[in-house]
């Protein structure tokens, strides 16, 4: 079984002043979001991922938000640009991290804009969205970067939320987990399991038929029980104050896989 990594970044002391776009703005307790990333971190070593901690950004408010500074497939690691131009330091260090741990790494270079957190992949198909931080040219150079090794790239448009993934991630068997209110084009998902609560959408695969999900979609949590998951519950009700979901917490790599 392939050894499976994830990279983390610890919340900057900044955190409550993170960028918010789709949501109204609450009062963030940064102590408390820094016990809830602990408890997240923990449930994937629980779950047998080894933890690679990117040095902090203390001075980057969205800096634990790792998952949008790079997107990985197969061997390759290609650096975001992020849209938000206060984002764009957060990439050095995660650059270093997955240089490390020996993947090949590639850039999206200006123009283009492209947050991780728009790009979702479900097997070799690599679902990119087109949103108010990933751009066409974005788009354009990660097709550039991962069609040459076997990928087949679908851009979605995305007006209603901050990233792709804050309306619909997939579950193991490539089904799409979809808010459906949240998406501008659901038929462009072959199948999708539609589900009632926003957060309920986003799931983190912890291998097998595990998952990881937020305490903030109890509903969701019981349809997937019922269908036979084993579901795993962190509160990141912090994170969730600055459009933060389970997914862009980490960037999980399953040996040279992502």
């Amino acid at each position: 079984m392939p050894s499976k990594k994830a990279l983390v970044r610890r919340p900057s002391p900044r955190l409550a002043e993170g960028l918010v776009t789709h949501i109204e703005r609450g009062k963030v307790d940064v102590g408390r979001a820094v016990k809830q990333w602990e408890a997240y971190v923990e449930a994937l070593r629980k779950h047998d991922w080894e933890i690679i901690q990117v040095d902090p950004a203390d001075d980057c408010p969205d800096s634990v938000f790792v998952e949008d500074t790079v997107v990985m497939y197969k061997n390759v690691a290609l650096i975001t640009r992020p849209g938000a131009k206060s984002r764009r330091t957060e990439t050095i260090g995660v650059e270093e991290a997955v240089a490390a741990v020996g993947c090949s790494v590639n850039w999206v270079w200006e123009p283009g804009t492209l947050d991780g957190g728009d790009v979702l992949k479900v097997g070799d198909t690599i679902y990119v969205g087109r949103s108010g931080r990933t751009n066409a040219a974005g788009v354009q150079q990660l097709r550039a970067a991962f069609e040459p090794l076997g990928a087949r790239v679908v851009a979605a448009p995305v007006s209603k939320v901050l990233h792709l993934k804050s309306a619909v991630t997939a579950l193991p068997d490539g089904t799409a987990l979809a808010h459906i209110p949240s998406i501008d084009r659901p038929s462009l998902f072959p199948r999708f399991l539609s589900v009632t609560e926003e957060a309920g959408s986003s799931v983190v695969l912890l291998g097998g038929n595990k998952l990881l999900m937020s305490a903030s979609a109890p509903k969701t949590k019981d349809v997937l029980t019922d269908l036979g998951y084993e579901v795993i519950t962190v509160d990141i009700s912090e994170f969730e104050k600055v459009e933060g979901c389970v997914t862009c917490l980490s960037v999980r790599m399953r040996g040279l896989y992502a």
